[in-house]
């Protein structure tokens, strides 16, 4: 828009013309976001980093300090480790997170501290092993590990 207000035309009617204008020639028609409910958060303090916010929550991403990161991950790896489909994995699973939680234990990060120490192995093998054979699971006798001999 480079046209000037004309002198002697007052500038809310000339910019109520500009909109009218507008509208006619359907330039208002495809707007992003046209014909949805305002944003609820429009009560809400100004926050400098509200467009942070709001791209990580479009894109599912989410930032936790590095011990609280490792809790998170060290949680779902152990509901990864009971629905494992093998012992073998559950293994896997617990020694590698087991991993990172020595590695934290040893180096802390700045933040809050991780108050969590390494899962026993064998204690979740057993629990696995009890919610295998109470979901009638396959084989889960000692020493039998994805259907071979250990």
């Amino acid at each position: 828009m480079t046209e000037r207000k004309p002198p002697g035309v007052s500038f809310e009617s000339w910019v109520d013309k500009q909109i009218h204008d507008a509208e006619g020639r359907g330039e208002f028609d495809h707007l992003p976001g046209a014909g949805k409910p305002l944003p609820r958060d429009l009560e809400t303090p100004y926050d400098e980093l509200w467009w942070v916010k709001r791209k990580m929550a479009r894109e599912g991403l989410a930032f936790l300090p590095p011990a609280l990161a490792l809790r998170k991950e060290a949680e779902d790896a152990l509901t990864a480790a009971y629905a494992a489909p093998s012992e073998r994995i559950a293994r896997k699973i617990i020694d590698d997170v087991n991993v990172k939680l020595r590695d934290m234990m040893f180096k802390p990060p700045p933040g809050p501290p991780l108050g969590m120490k390494p899962y026993d192995v064998e204690e979740v093998v057993r629990e696995w092993r009890e919610r295998r054979a109470a979901a009638g699971g396959a084989d889960t006798a000692p020493g039998v590990i994805d259907g071979s001999q250990v």
